[in-house]
């Protein structure tokens, strides 16, 4: 996204909300506010103006706060200002903050100041980091909701409790979920029914959270995956369908409900949620409440809801819906929420007329004022430790570590530092290092990268025990909590970084899945036809008896050794195929893995290949495609590079003509144009 964007602003961590009381301020001194548009539908504005107050120069203020170029910020202002449309769209590097709530004020006050809210074209937009988030929110999936976007208040509590004859109905909001692990490590909470997430691994501190869930008295997990950190913590598990065996409803982040209907049969004992929650409250004896059968009799009940007492009061309204029978569910169009009575498309706009939410049907400016994080770095842990996600994974792999395409790209957890901090903190491109907080430590391969601010690093918060051992990213983040949302500042927790020097490195490669022993790291990915294992270790062992041990003793091997140097490299091969190989030196620097990998795919090795197996490098007439760049299309570095070269490439689109790299999803034209800049052959 930073590299395609016309003005990329790199602030300092934590700095959102200076930038946007700047803008602010900056909007007051331009004489740029819709001053009717805040006289007529909004509140609060003189307050939050003065919490933003940048002084008599906004954009040196906002500049110097978030340590950024007088110019970008002079740019990005005008730009706002002179442009009547405008949306500003923000995820988690908003949200997840200590102070993300004010964050986020911080944006929808500049857009209630100039009227831009409710106009095509303009708003502030929250980006979502699950497809269906707007659907659990819409049923009530957060501690502090009731269904159909009610609230803990007196009015709402009856409505709801009415409607479902709920004699204990819940008077006040439950335990968000860092809240709900603190009480199950304090024995408050003694039975955990975990649902499709693996918060062993995703929670900050996942150290802690992981004890407490192994510790808590009665642990049920339902999932689709069986083995992840997660349900190993489990006493019961409840085998529930993937996505494609599901049948009902999601909603988009445009609130456009689409009917999911399922193309696969439910395996095995696998069961729908609905189905696996409404069996267990028949055997609790609450059967009367649980009378469903179908996700048609779900559905309706819940449109039903939604337009209780709703006249407009309430942004969630489907109760046209209501009525409609199993085949017109069956049949139900994608459409956009609220839906009133006699409409058939829904409400492609909210807030066009200026009416809100509120009794007086005013929006609400919230004031606010930058604040810092709440543990800083000090001389003990001197960088700011940022975590996210990557192009090819999804939350903790459980699903995404199983595809060969999505694992070929990177494949183990790394640690993205600035070079300048690389130097200082010495530690090697390439190498492993030791990343630690006060919460954990984790251990990952160093990447040296301009694109890293200074300062800052960053990990990637996919890998799990699963997957990778002492790689879990979250067990270093800090639990500090925003006071509204619950949000953990996964975007920021003091970190100290060393270069890990262990005995051995070593890389196994085989074609069965394989459990490792004595390895003090060990990462795992899936190849085509085969299991690639990254390892490093303190515990001295002979590299031959290691390879036979691991890889089988039965088959011809090839093998090559210098106990000089501690280097060992071997090879299975059973019938002409290669079964395994292994490979350990004292550095990290080993051959490709990469062209080894391909030798799975032979139905029989021939003499060059059997030849080339000890060097890790293709014999005359191979090449090697090297690590793979495109992942939906499988084109390796090296292919790429020899394209530009033969071809004097000078720009991405050039090699998706002739390679398809970059033509699909677009997610790697970034790296092509990186490898095109390499080459001294950019435009």
């Amino acid at each position: 996204t930073c590299d395609i964007a016309d003005l990329h602003l790199p602030i300092k961590p934590g700095a959102d909300i200076a930038l946007f009381n700047g803008l602010l301020s900056y909007l007051v001194q331009q004489e740029k506010l819709d001053q009717d548009y805040i006289d007529q539908h909004t509140q609060g504005f003189d307050a939050a103006l003065e919490s933003a107050n940048s002084g008599s120069d906004p954009v040196a203020t906002a500049s110097a706060v978030c340590e950024l170029p007088v110019e970008s910020v002079g740019r990005f202002f005008s730009w706002f200002t002179d442009n009547e449309k405008s949306i500003s769209v923000y995820s988690q590097g908003v949200n997840q903050w200590s102070c993300g709530t004010d964050k986020v004020n911080s944006i929808v006050n500049v857009h209630l100041a100039t009227g831009r809210i409710g106009k095509p074209g303009a708003g502030p937009f929250s980006f979502t980091g699950q497809p269906n988030a707007m659907g659990g929110r819409e049923v009530g999936g957060l501690a502090n909701q009731l269904a159909a976007h009610m609230d803990f208040v007196e009015d709402d509590i009856e409505r709801v409790g009415s409607f479902w004859h709920a004699k204990n109905m819940a008077k006040q909001p439950g335990l968000k979920a860092v809240d709900m692990m603190d009480a199950v490590d304090s024995g408050k909470i003694k039975a955990l029914w975990i649902m499709a997430t693996n918060p062993a691994v995703s929670m900050p501190d996942a150290d802690r959270v992981r004890r407490a869930i192994e510790a808590c008295e009665f642990v049920v997990v339902s999932d689709c995956v069986k083995h992840t950190d997660t349900t190993a913590c489990a006493d019961v598990l409840l085998p529930a369908t993937a996505w494609g065996e599901k049948d009902g409803t999601v909603t988009n982040s445009e609130r456009r409900i689409s009917r999911q209907r399922a193309f696969l049969e439910q395996p095995g004992e696998a069961r729908s949620d609905w189905w696996i929650i409404t069996e267990v409250a028949w055997r609790m004896g609450f059967g009367a409440a649980f009378p469903y059968s179908k996700a048609h009799n779900i559905f309706t009940e819940h449109a039903r809801l939604s337009g209780i007492d709703n006249s407009d009061s309430r942004d969630f309204d489907i109760s046209p819906l209501a009525s409609i029978n199993e085949t017109q569910y069956d049949q139900l169009s994608p459409v956009q929420w609220p839906i009133k009575a006699g409409s058939e498309l829904g409400s492609s706009r909210m807030f066009d007329k200026g009416v809100f939410f509120h009794s007086d049907g005013k929006a609400r400016f919230v004031p606010v004022s930058q604040a810092e994080p709440l543990l800083r770095p000090d001389d003990s842990y001197p960088l700011v430790l940022n975590t996210g996600r990557i192009r090819d994974q999804w939350h903790t792999m459980t699903r995404t570590g199983k595809t060969p395409r999505l694992m070929s790209h990177i494949i183990e957890p790394f640690v993205q530092i600035h070079p300048d901090d690389a130097s200082e903190q010495k530690v090697e491109q390439g190498a492993l290092a030791s990343l630690s907080t006060r919460f954990g430590t984790m251990l990952a391969r160093v990447q040296i990268s301009e694109d890293q601010r200074r300062g800052s690093v960053f990990v990637p918060m996919h890998w799990s025990d699963v997957f990778s051992k002492s790689g879990r990213a979250d067990a270093l983040v800090n639990p500090i909590l925003d006071p509204v949302s619950g949000q953990p500042e996964f975007k920021h927790t003091p970190a100290k970084i060393e270069h890990f020097k262990p005995q051995w490195h070593a890389f196994v490669l085989s074609r069965n899945e394989i459990k490792i022993d004595g390895a003090v790291y060990c990462a795992v990915s899936r190849g085509k036809g085969y299991f690639r294992y990254e390892l490093a270790g303190n515990a001295i062992f002979n590299g031959a008896e290691k390879a036979r041990e691991l890889l089988g003793a039965e088959g011809d091997w090839v093998e090559y050794k210098d106990d000089m140097k501690e280097v060992y490299r071997g090879a299975r091969i059973v019938d002409g195929q290669l079964e395994g190989c292994l490979f350990i030196a004292p550095r990290y620097e080993l051959p490709e893995r990469d062209w080894l990998g391909t030798l799975f795919t032979e139905s029989e090795l021939n003499k060059n290949d059997r030849a080339s197996l000890m060097s890790g490098r293709p014999g005359p007439g191979k090449k090697s495609e090297g690590r793979v760049v495109c992942s939906c299309f499988s084109v390796g570095y090296q292919t790429i590079v020899e394209t530009i070269r033969d071809n004097k490439i000078t720009d991405a689109e050039e090699i998706g003509r002739l390679l398809k790299a970059g033509t699909n999803c677009g997610s790697c034209v970034p790296e092509l144009k990186g490898i095109i800049a390499e080459a001294g052959l950019e435009k």
